[in-house]
């Protein structure tokens, strides 16, 4: 939690006295204020905020705030009740509670009497901006640039209009993990209570409860928690899945269970989060429906749950089953609503491989190779050492492609052992060997059908099964072991493989013939060492393991990647970063003594060598910094573009022969790192 300060005549002095130095220096003293507030007051610096003259803004017109009521209805709807529940709280405590959209504009508030002539008077009302580029340094604006909870008080505010106030404000997420909007209490600061942020954040909780059942009403929701008398309370983690099985969302306390981020959670199904298939689940409910059920989470914690699916839907998955005898996926009936895309992300309206773009020519090159023949049926090869990001890839292009909403296949052709691989792949009639399922298997290939198949290790494949696998590829057919029925399947093929298959089909351990037809397009992922987007992806992978507010990047520990050799590249940093956020849970950077012991040693004589870096916390450089180490040469190569594209190639260049220093590439550059900043993120 990114909470700026507990109020206290401590903080006023602090900020009282960065206020006289900002005065006299033009620019924010370091340490004097929590980092939030400072960050903040930096970006107010660089937005040409008056702190002495900060005007009150226009509120919307009617009509105006109207469409902007009617973009967030769904917010408002959820809101309205628990803001009432909330105001009975906190009543008669000269406060007003605060509603905004995600842009910042109030949309509702609730006060007391005695308190809203002197909120009115700052604008703090329906209708006004308070977001940061209008209203400086305050909650509500803070909240949405930082996307956590955080309390302003008194003398924080950027302008001194605010100092009066103390403001309490807490994102709101909607179901899909993306911001909705800000909920926020604000009063008087002399009458400023370590509470307040307390109620607010359970209200938010309320909020977005009530959001995600709403929007999941008619889809299978689960309500779970280790401790059975958490469940049906703010405390329960909420998931909704399809009938398939696919997760669609969660809220954050099902998120904390399932200990990895809605990002993270992206694409799991039921059985790869409680290690059994959903049709267990709904079996249980279609005998028990008003029963809780023990589950068992992937690191062993067992959790009571209960479910919510609606009758209809499990009448149709009782009939399917006694018609096939056995649990059927569950089809949703016709007249039921479409089904909502699992766990969308902002901008998911763009083409899914555009995300693996973080800079990099040689990636940019097989991107753009790659979205020429989408929905060519022709066949990917993709190489690249171990770790270099084959299935991510392969992931995009089903995901951008015609098949997207058709299963994704994976089979690694090296981790099935050679016995079991035949059966895997082709599927089995009932009795085809000993220790067969009853009633056999279909096999991946067919479970693949109308969607992708991905090969990983290709080249591990053993000898004997490539002629059957061509076989499949060329006749469109699969013949399960034990069976004489031919199966006709439909799939798009993608392999991957660290081995150089020309050189396996020389020695003859790969058939030349399955080469030419799995070698359509063929790409090479370079490996991390050769990438020139270091400081991109490692951003992505901080914002990816550290949650809405990640931790910074030490310019020592920066200068140690860009040196390190990386011989599990994109694997071993994700790894690492994984454990660095952890170790720095609290700190503002990761810095050296946050990284595994193992990385150290492989570059002890770098590090006995090199001298020592000191960075403040403040003077990191920014998870989400774009790429900082192009070669001079590029500038070169830049000069017949913009302006300003030359001069952020400067910048970069400038931060890389600084090793990342940000106040010494200020200086540098004679500019001050409140501008180097804003420059840096456009």
């Amino acid at each position: 939690m990114a909470e700026a300060s507990l109020g206290g005549g401590r903080a006023l002095e602090a900020a009282e006295r960065a206020r006289r130095a900002m005065r006299n220096n033009g620019s924010v003293p370091p340490g004097l204020l929590p980092s939030a507030i400072e960050s903040s007051w930096e970006r107010c610096l660089g937005y040409g905020l008056d702190r002495d003259r900060g005007g009150v803004p226009d509120p919307l017109e009617r009509d105006v705030l109207s469409e902007q009521m009617e973009n967030s209805r769904d917010l408002l709807v959820h809101a309205q009740p628990v803001m009432d529940v909330l105001f009975e709280q906190i009543v008669d405590t000269q406060n007003v509670i605060v509603l905004a959209n995600e842009a910042g504009y109030i949309l509702h508030s609730r006060g007391d009497p005695e308190f809203l002539p002197r909120a009115e008077k700052v604008a703090l009302a329906p209708g006004a901006d308070w977001s940061e580029v209008c209203r400086g340094t305050n909650a509500v604006g803070t909240a949405i640039v930082t996307g956590s909870p955080i309390v302003v008080h008194g003398d924080e505010h950027f302008l001194s209009a605010n100092h009066f106030l103390t403001c309490s404000a807490s994102p709101i997420l909607d179901p899909y993990g993306r911001l909705s909007g800000i909920l926020d209490v604000t009063g008087d600061h002399g009458s400023f209570s370590r509470h307040t942020m307390a109620l607010v954040r359970m209200s938010v909780q309320m909020i977005e409860n009530r959001m995600f059942a709403s929007t999941f009403a008619e889809m299978l929701t689960l309500r779970f928690h280790a401790r059975p008398e958490f469940v049906g309370t703010l405390c329960e983690g909420m998931a909704a899945f399809g009938e398939d099985g696919a997760l669609l969302s969660a809220n954050r306390n099902a998120c904390f269970q399932f200990g990895q981020s809605l990002e993270q959670l992206r694409g799991a199904g039921f059985a790869s989060l409680f290690g059994q298939p959903i049709s267990r689940l709904l079996d249980h409910l279609l005998v028990r429906p008003q029963d809780p059920i023990v589950l068992t989470l992937n690191d062993g914690v067992r959790v009571q749950a209960r479910a919510d699916f609606r009758a209809m839907h499990l009448r149709r998955h009782s009939s399917l089953a006694l018609v096939h005898g056995e649990p059927a996926a569950v089809q949703p009936a016709a007249e039921t609503r479409r089904q909502p895309a699992a766990v969308p992300p902002p901008g998911s309206e763009a083409c899914p491989m555009e995300r693996l773009r973080t800079g990099d020519p040689k990636i940019d090159a097989v991107i753009g190779k790659i979205k020429k023949v989408l929905g060519r049926d022709i066949p990917i090869l993709i190489q690249g050492e171990t770790g270099t990001g084959k299935e991510l890839l392969a992931n995009a292009i089903h995901a951008a492609g015609p098949r997207a909403a058709k299963p994704f296949v994976a089979v690694n052709c090296a981790a099935i052992p050679e016995g079991l691989i035949e059966s895997e792949l082709f599927g089995y009639e009932e009795g085809a060997f000993t220790g067969a399922r009853r009633k056999g298997s279909i096999g991946r290939i067919l479970q693949a059908d109308g969607g992708t198949l991905f090969l990983d290790e290709i080249g591990d494949m053993p000898l004997s099964l490539q002629a059957r696998l061509l076989r499949v590829l060329q006749e469109r057919v699969v013949i399960p072991l034990g069976s004489a029925k031919s199966c006709p399947v439909n799939v798009f093929v993608i392999c991957a493989t660290h081995r150089r298959i020309r050189d396996s089909v020389s020695s003859g351990q790969f058939r030349e013939d399955l080469y030419f037809r799995l070698n359509g397009l063929t790409v090479m992922l370079p490996p991390l060492r050769e990438r020139t987007d270091l400081v991109a992806l490692t951003g992505a992978l901080l914002r990816q393991h550290g949650g809405t507010r990640p931790p910074l990047l030490d310019a020592e520990v920066l200068d140690l990647f860009h040196r390190h050799a990386w011989p599990g590249n994109l694997r071993q940093l994700s790894n690492l970063l994984r454990t660095a956020v952890v170790m720095a849970e609290g700190q503002p950077a990761i810095c050296r003594e946050h990284l595994p012991d193992d990385f150290i040693e492989d570059i002890g004589q770098i590090l006995a060598a090199m001298p020592p870096v000191a960075a403040a916390p403040h003077e990191a450089v920014p998870a989400v910094a774009p790429t900082l180490a192009p070669p001079p040469a590029e500038i070169t190569e830049a000069s017949a573009g913009r302006l300003q594209d030359i001069a952020l190639l400067a910048i970069q260049s400038a931060i890389a022969r600084n090793l990342g220093n940000v106040s010494a590439t200020a200086r540098e550059l004679g500019i001050s790192r409140c501008t180097l900043y804003r420059k840096l993120q456009g």
